[in-house]
């Protein structure tokens, strides 16, 4: 099974940006350890801050991989055209947040993405990464 894990703006700073929100381990030894637990997998792994980039990557893994955690960052609440791309490809995704986005700012209340993905999963902390593999091995054949 190849899943694609696509981290949006500002989770490279995760380890280091507000650590009461989004804990203090970089995103790259949490990636670690997902990977040890789930060897039997290919777990790929792309950020940027970057809409175009991230479109561009949805694009060129949304046809050939079994599944994809996205965290869209700010851009889930922003982004008609990442929620388009989502639309757009045959790749289940499943959308991942940190934080409960239903617990701060009313903004993050409304997930433009979120209705084009097979769920959501938010307030989990990194682990809901984990839970998005559980699911995706749950569901895809």
């Amino acid at each position: 099974m190849k899943i694609q894990i696509i981290n949006g703006p500002n989770l490279n700073l995760l380890g280091f940006r507000e650590p009461v929100i989004y804990g203090s381990q970089s995103f790259e030894d949490y990636l670690i350890s997902l990977r040890e637990m789930y060897s039997i997998m290919q777990i790929d792994y792309y950020q940027s801050n970057i809409e175009g980039e991230l479109i561009n990557k949805l694009h060129e893994v949304g046809f050939s991989y079994d599944g994809i955690i996205f965290n869209g960052g700010a851009y889930t609440h922003t982004s008609v055209a990442i929620a388009d791309a989502i639309a757009g490809i045959k790749t289940p995704v499943i959308e991942v947040h940190i934080s409960n986005i239903y617990a701060r700012e009313e903004f993050r209340h409304v997930s433009l993405t979120g209705k084009n993905c097979l769920g959501v999963l938010t307030g989990f902390g990194m682990d809901g990464y984990r839970l998005a593999i559980e699911s995706f091995l749950k569901t895809v054949t």
